[in-house]
């Protein structure tokens, strides 16, 4: 046997077959070459979030499928988005102390495990549509109900009975059957608590321009109001934040920042932890730091949400620019002075 230096050699040496996932601000695909050079520390996390790296396994044996089994890890990032080595060698350490369970994928693999963790049930729905496609499985029992419900064959008023999970499964297979087209057909009927389930779904996909377009109603609607939609704009900028249409994410992104609605702590949250790519255009990102900095979350809130966005490697320069930018305003100025120390150079 090779000797185990990392986890995919772990996982790889038990004869599992495995797929990643990135749980951190969504769920979405990691390739095992681009996680083998995290854990070799040639490369710096791609996707982190609250300064760890926040990973979900799905480990199958085609042959044994008693064997399958899920992990979800948290693991801590150093100062520039590295994995901490240290931290890698304690987890193979612990698990190499479960190996029985390892080998059997028994559930006591990461027993006791600090570094383990539990998905919200949102993110855990999603993981598991993910893992019957991967493993070639029907959808969930929850997928035919949910099918008709946005077929209006049951009424939209019987949206009680739809569970996330069908939720999750009807997004994750958007593209077969004609299950977009039953979205779209839908949007403009749904109840808000249904439709802000499908929207916070739809930000783990890559929605597609039509399926945008169809929401734009509902948010043209939700920008006429002055709050009190219980989350309802927070939920359509999780919609478009990963949407196929750039062009259409950023034209929403600047009619939202432009409103008074982008004041709200919810609404700043949703565009600060979902909207990660779009911030890297200069006018939005400008704009998006104004409206934090006058917004309802405070100086405690700015702070927060930008210690987090530049701990990510593609956003720490824009953000610097934008904070030397002379055109800004006297608000921000003061708001990047309480978090920087008023020394901070504008030069």
């Amino acid at each position: 046997m090779d000797p185990i230096q990392s986890l995919l050699d772990l996982i790889h040496q038990t004869g599992a077959r495995c797929r990643l996932f990135d749980m951190g601000r969504r769920v979405s695909k990691v390739s095992a070459e681009v996680f083998g050079r995290v854990e070799q520390g040639q490369i710096a996390y791609p996707q982190p979030y609250l300064h760890h790296a926040w990973v979900g396994l799905l480990m199958w044996h085609p042959k044994e499928p008693q064997r399958n089994a899920v992990w979800f890890l948290k693991l801590p990032l150093d100062e520039q988005g590295f994995l901490i080595q240290a931290v890698r060698d304690d987890l193979l350490q612990r698990l190499l102390q479960n190996i029985s369970g390892l080998l059997d994928g028994g559930p006591d693999a990461l027993k006791d495990n600090p570094f383990s963790f539990k998905p919200d049930a949102e993110k855990m729905a999603i993981f598991h549509a993910h893992a019957k496609v991967v493993l070639g499985l029907p959808a969930s029992q929850h997928y035919e109900y949910a099918q008709h419900y946005f077929a209006g064959q049951l009424g939209f008023d019987q949206w009680p009975n739809l569970g996330l999970q069908g939720i999750a499964d009807i997004v994750v297979r958007l593209e077969q059957g004609n299950n977009e087209a039953l979205l779209i057909g839908a949007l403009a009927q749904l109840p808000d608590a249904p439709l802000q389930a499908l929207c916070c779904a739809l930000e783990h996909v890559e929605p597609s321009h039509r399926l945008m377009q169809a929401l734009q109603p509902r948010l043209d609607q939700c920008l006429k109001q002055h709050g009190g939609d219980q989350g309802m704009l927070a939920a359509l900028v999780r919609a478009l934040s990963n949407s196929t249409s750039d062009t259409f994410r950023q034209a929403w992104l600047s009619r939202i920042l432009a409103s008074e609605r982008a004041l709200e702590t919810e609404v700043l949250v949703a565009i600060a932890t979902r909207c990660c790519e779009s911030l890297k255009d200069p006018a939005l990102l400008q704009a998006f730091l104004e409206r934090l900095a006058a917004g309802d979350t405070g100086q405690n809130g700015f702070s927060r949400v930008m210690a987090d966005l530049m701990f990510m490697p593609a956003l720490r320069r824009p953000i610097m620019q934008a904070f030397r930018n002379p055109e800004r305003s006297e608000t921000l100025s003061a708001a990047i002075g309480a978090m920087f120390g008023s020394n901070f150079s504008s030069h």
